[in-house]
This record gives C-alpha cells, sequence and structure tokens, in this order.
C-alpha cells in the first residue's frame, strides 16, 4: 500500500488560518495609510487658509487690533473657516495671532505666530 499523499484537512485549516491573518493585516495597513494620506491632504488645504490669512495681515502694514475674527477660504472645492484670534503681549509692539482652520466645525489646524509693528 502507498502512503497517501496531499494536505490532512488541519494542516489546510491552519494555513487558510495563517492567510486570513496575513490579508487582515494588510487590510489595517492599507486602511490607516489611506487615512493619513486623507489627513495630510487636509491639513496641507488648512495651512494655506491658514498662511493666507497671516500673510493679509502681514502685508496690511498695520499692526493689528487685538480681537477675534473668522473668514471663510475655498481650497480645492472645500470650505474652511480660519478663525483669527489676536491678543496683546507684554511688549506693545508685537501682538499674538492665533489661526485656527476648522471644516464643518471639527478643528484641523491651529497656527501661532507673534506679528510686530511696522
Amino acid at each position: 500500500m502507498r502512503p497517501a499523499r496531499g494536505f490532512t484537512l488541519v494542516e489546510v485549516l491552519v494555513a487558510l488560518g495563517i492567510v486570513a491573518i496575513a490579508l487582515l493585516a494588510g487590510t489595517q495597513a492599507t486602511s490607516a495609510l489611506t487615512r493619513n494620506a486623507t489627513r495630510q491632504a487636509d491639513v496641507l488645504l488648512a495651512q494655506i487658509c491658514a498662511e493666507n490669512e497671516l500673510m493679509a495681515m502681514r502685508l496690511s502694514r498695520q499692526l493689528p487690533g487685538v480681537g477675534d475674527t473668522d473668514q471663510a477660504c475655498e481650497q480645492a472645492g472645500r470650505m474652511f473657516r480660519v478663525q483669527m484670534g489676536v491678543r496683546p503681549t507684554p511688549n506693545p509692539s508685537f501682538r499674538r495671532v492665533d489661526a485656527q482652520v476648522f471644516e464643518d466645525g471639527v478643528p484641523v489646524l491651529r497656527i501661532t505666530t507673534i506679528v510686530g509693528r511696522y
């Protein structure tokens, strides 16, 4: 009698289990990469909005007044809201400026800088 050739049922099930775990890990890695790429695109667009508002403030060549403003910003067909908060500093020649960008009420990015008198 010749010995049986091939795999036993247990060996096939163990191999299927290993393949399933490997595929699950690959799916999770792909999902994480997709989420990170989406987040990076969101932050890039939000940074463009915030930098535009900060640059407009610098180009005005005036010391910004203390207070809060709210501006809409469209980038790549998406609407963002930029909230600018200007606060005094111990040195009256400088102001602290906080630019926070929101998309659909969710904060995306916050940039803080100092603007001086020109």
